[in-house]
Formats: C-alpha cells, structure tokens, sequence
C-alpha cells in the first residue's frame, strides 16, 4: 500500500429492509431495498502503470486473480475507455465476505472511480454505474454513493435523506450465498411493492431474514443476542446483523457486551459514501 498514488476507501452498505416483489424471466428478482453507507469498509490502493497490466498484489484466499471483482473492473473500465495505461492495485479487506454488507461490490466501485481519476478518463457516473451493472447488480449503488431506495433488481435507484445514525454490525461467523438463499423454495417472492414514502414512513422487513436464519444457525443466533438490546435486522441476503443506536457511547456500550467469538464493529451511517466524499477533497 505504501507504493499507492491513491488510497481510497470502499464502504459498506447496509439494507435496512429488503423486500422481494417477484422472480422475472431472466431468474433475478424483483426487489424493493433502503440501504444507507457505513463510514467503514475495505481500503485500497492504486498506482498507474506504463505496460497496460492490471495487478492486484493482495491475495483472497478461494478467489484466482482474475476472478476478482476489482481485477475485473479495471479490466472493463480499460478496454471499453481503450485505456493503455495499467494498475498496480493493493487491497486492505476488513469487511467480510458473504456479509451482505457490500464488499465485493464497494472494492468493484472503488476501483471503477478510483481508475477513473488516475487514469483522468473522465468519465461521468452514469456510465461508470452501467459499466458497474454488468459486473454485479450492487456494484452501481456504490459508483453513486447517495443512500436510496432501490428497485428492478436493484439498479433502479431513488437517493433519500434520512437520520443517520450509528450502527453495531455484528458478523456471525458464516458466508452467505445470496444465489442460494434467491432459489431457496421457501423464500417470499409475493411482498406488494411499497412507495418509498410508505418506506420512509414506516420501515419495512427483510423478506430473506426468516430463510438465512434457517439456514444458518450462527445468524439466527447472533440475531436473538442482539435483539437483547436493540431491535436487530439481517442485511440483504446475510450474514451481518445489526441495530442502530442514537450515539457512538451506546451503540459501544452493547459492542462491549458481545462475546468475543462474535465479531462486529461500530460505525455511523451516511447518505454520502465516504468514497465520494474522499474524491470530493480531490477535486
């Protein structure tokens, strides 16, 4: 990391309630979601390079280099822009994989306008989000960086203004896969769509909740130990849980009282992506 030109962070995200309408043609679903950033997340760093090669120097284990999201979405955002420069690309993961809360699909988005501006391609955000698209239905929400509510299968997107408070993300110790919990049988696929002032107004559920919790003991549990203190959710399709709090002392206070063989950590929620943010005070 100390090589990088650039260092920028890739937050996470959280859905604070997700609702499924319908399974389409294609096999994605129909989804009605609200989610909000989290001021914490993966790091990474870039340098540019002269020979056109995209390298990512950090390692994840069960992922082959090119398979990896950021590999990936240099290589998009190079070949579609006829980019001859390369990356050096180191990554800092502190997020954990198959948690729901964004990872991969934050470290694709960084990548994207982290590239965008070393490589001064100029491009806007509407088209880095397409480019996102093809990559991973969530990898747009963070190319945009405004907390919204989302519908189609995500990428049809409303920002909102709503409280930012802070959040314990508790991250049971299981990885999540979201095409499974999609095609389990038992999954709701009937919920009426919503408008997003009824959402606002109102809240709303996570319609894979019951299904993760059966499947995996670990959510169900870390689920009934945070609903001691706070009214606990699962984001998207899972692991992480979580709970909001009005203040950093309290939402510590309950972190403290967590066992140790159950991971998590405190962090405010924000409608602006703290990636945005970073890029801002570079402009």
């Amino acid at each position: 990391m100390h090589d990088a030109q650039l260092i920028l962070p890739a937050p996470a995200k959280l859905n604070l309630m997700l609702h499924i309408l319908g399974r389409r043609a294609d096999g994605y679903h129909e989804l009605q979601t609200l989610f909000q950033f989290l001021d914490h997340g993966d790091q990474l760093g870039f340098r540019a390079r002269s020979d056109g090669q995209i390298r990512l120097h950090s390692e994840i284990a069960g992922v082959p280099h090119d398979d990896n999201l950021i590999v990936r979405a240099a290589r998009r955002l190079q070949s579609e822009s006829s980019c001859t420069q390369g990356a050096d690309i180191w990554l800092e993961k502190r997020l954990p994989m198959g948690g729901g809360i964004g990872g991969g699909s934050s470290d694709a988005a960084t990548t994207l306008l982290g590239l965008n501006h070393l490589w001064r391609l100029q491009r806007d955000e509407e088209s880095l989000a397409a480019l996102g698209l093809a990559l991973g239905a969530d990898v747009p929400v963070f190319v945009r960086g405004r907390a919204a509510f989302a519908e189609g299968v995500g990428e049809k997107l409303v920002a909102v203004d709503i409280e930012e408070p802070w959040y314990l993300v508790v991250a049971p110790q299981v990885s999540v896969s979201t095409a499974e919990i999609f095609s389990d049988p038992e999954l709701t696929r009937n919920t009426p769509a919503i408008t997003v002032r009824t959402v606002l107004a109102q809240g709303g559920r996570n319609d894979c909740q019951s299904v993760v919790e059966k499947r995996y003991p670990e959510v169900r549990n870390a689920l009934i130990l945070l609903n001691n203190f706070v009214s606990a959710r699962l984001t998207g399709t899972g692991g992480c849980v979580f709970g909001s709090f009005p203040s950093k002392v309290e939402a510590d206070k309950v972190a403290a009282q967590l066992p140790a063989s159950l991971p998590g950590f405190v962090a405010k929620g924000s409608n602006v992506s703290m990636l945005h943010r970073t890029l801002q005070n570079l402009i």
